[in-house]
């Protein structure tokens, strides 16, 4: 057997591991975090589809919604879950325990309800918080893996995932437990986010920055409309056409041109304007542009996503592609300027086609 390279790794004990007992070692933790899901999965009952039922019926009236609250790492865990919820279709808000107890529970409705969270159930600053949470809120919920906590007994409903041990080697650091607020809190999210329909379209419209957003998107979000757009007759001259067509805003480099019946029936751009007066062609800029223009471009209808719009211009090269209702008439332009940033692939100098 050939001999391996190892690179010793040096912990904080002074002890060096070679390279393959460390990740056999990491393995192992994820193993055991695994094993400890498959345990609290079996530990879901009635407390949760009753927690996952207020919540709902909450956030379905439009006027409540879920606080979510914790300490130390309970509390990098209810910032987590805020996010998730928020991004499927459940209105949601972290409450510093800390901050609540002075001044920050004036951020409470009285319709919200309040998702506290606790592996021990008797962490200190929450159990102060209790009481004067209950006088603000709808109602409590809570998430502990200890049934017969304090926070167990004083919540309306527990979801309570009962003892984990802890894969850190010591013990001490939240791990197991952590991780199984986490995932409970991703089933909360996507239980609620499958009752509402929530729906892809829904998830671009909370994500427009981030990029699983901006696949999703629709062409309209982006195309240029209304009067950034240039627009003429495809029986006018060039000469017409650039003379007489202009638009606010944006300046696309452009023109859809359209048949008398309305339907888009070809593209001329600043470009195709360069390369005639380059090669000379003067007697065409008082012919129809119809006899100079691009027939029958690529288009996109009304309603396609994005993503779809950009693998065209980024596979046949295009600067600009008309966007086409579903009689064929012109309804927007997607412009290359505008989609750098949505497309690393798109590239300056494209054709059109």
């Amino acid at each position: 057997m050939a001999e391996r390279d190892v690179n010793p790794l040096r912990f904080p004990t002074g002890t060096e591991f070679l390279a393959v007992e460390a990740l056999d070692f990491a393995r192992e933790l994820i193993r055991e975090e695994s094993a400890a899901l498959e345990l609290v999965a079996s530990r879901l009952g009635d407390s949760f589809l009753n927690s996952i039922q207020k919540i709902w019926a909450m956030t379905e009236k439009g006027v409540g919604r879920l606080a979510i609250t914790g300490t130390g790492k309970s509390a990098d865990v209810g910032y987590k879950m805020v996010g998730t919820l928020n991004s499927t279709g459940t209105r949601s808000y972290f409450l510093d325990a800390v901050r609540a107890v002075h001044g920050d529970l004036g951020m409470v409705h009285p319709q919200d309800l309040a998702l506290v969270l606790s592996h021990s159930g008797e962490s200190e600053e929450i159990l102060r918080l209790l009481g004067p949470l209950r006088q603000e809120c709808a109602g409590i919920i809570g998430l502990t893996g200890n049934r017969q906590s304090t926070l167990a007994k004083r919540a309306d409903v527990t979801i309570a995932y009962g003892p984990l041990e802890e894969v850190c080697p010591l013990g001490l650091a939240p791990s197991a437990s952590s991780t199984a607020m986490i995932a409970v809190g991703d089933a909360m999210a996507f239980c609620l986010s499958q009752a509402r329909s929530f729906s892809p379209e829904e998830f671009a419209r909370f994500h427009p920055a981030g990029s699983l957003g901006k696949k999703l998107m629709s062409v309209e979000s982006v195309m240029r409309h209304g009067q950034e757009l240039r627009i003429s007759p495809d029986w006018q001259t060039v000469r017409e056409v650039f003379s007489c067509v202009g638009q606010q805003g944006r300046r696309t480099g452009a023109v859809m041109l359209t048949a008398d019946s309305g339907i888009l029936s070809g593209l001329f751009t600043d470009s195709d304007l360069a390369r005639l007066i380059e090669k000379r062609m003067d007697e065409a800029l008082d012919r129809p542009i119809a006899e100079v223009m691009t027939r029958k471009p690529l288009t996109v209808t009304l309603g396609s996503k994005l993503e779809q719009a950009l693998d065209l211009m980024r596979t046949r090269k295009l600067s600009e592609v008309p966007v086409v209702d579903g009689g064929q008439r012109p309804a927007g332009l997607l412009d290359i300027t505008d989609l750098i940033g949505f497309a690393p692939g798109l590239s300056q100098g494209a054709r059109v086609a």
